[in-house]
């Protein structure tokens, strides 16, 4: 049996011939947001892929939904990124799976600052962090981002002020936990 988290590609399931449990940090994510922001925050969308997810949790806290919607240019391959929604004077939550070189991160903050956001926190899964995204987050108008433990953080990202980890270990331990009792284990997806 397999168990991930929050698999970039749900077809990744597929590729076993085993069972493979992907659960999702939703929960984790979920409990430190309601407890920062509440309904207060504007939960963002950074590009369509991640539309889907926002939209849960934008439900689940009775939040605002923004999308950032990224066109390509026909000159050059010229990125327009618009943001659809009402950011202005809010606090915003960019919210992604993962973060790796920090580009559609950077872009979504550009986004939400030029439509007049007043705070800009991230969250995602997790936290590649490859390069110098570390230095860009650092030096970033973001207030926080806020990252599972799902990959270990480097010495210079966890000595980034603005990163806050928080653990999914629990959430495995229960997974585990049930699978070896072979208790369902539906009820820890959200």
């Amino acid at each position: 049996r397999v168990i991930a988290v929050d698999l970039h590609a749900n077809q990744i399931q597929g590729f076993f011939n085993i069972p493979v449990d992907n659960l999702f940090a939703a929960k984790v994510l979920l409990q430190d947001l309601q407890e920062r922001f509440g309904r207060d925050a504007v939960i963002v969308a950074p590009d369509a892929g991640g539309v889907e997810r926002a939209r849960a949790f934008a439900k689940r806290l009775h939040a605002d939904l923004a999308i950032i919607d990224r066109r390509y240019g026909v000159e050059q391959g010229v990125n327009d990124w618009r943001l659809v929604g009402d950011v202005k004077g809010r606090t915003v939550v960019i919210l992604d799976d993962m973060i790796d070189t920090g580009r559609t991160l950077l872009r979504a903050m550009e986004a939400t600052m030029a439509s007049g956001a007043s705070e800009i926190h991230a969250y995602c899964v997790h936290p590649v962090l490859s390069g110098s995204t570390v230095d860009k987050v650092t030096h970033a108008p973001l207030v926080s981002l806020t990252v599972t433990d799902t990959i270990p953080l480097s010495s210079n990202a966890a000595a980034c002020g603005k990163i806050r980890v928080i653990s999914v270990a629990p959430l495995l331990a229960e997974t585990i936990r049930r699978a070896y009792n072979e208790e369902s284990v539906s009820s820890l997806f959200v």
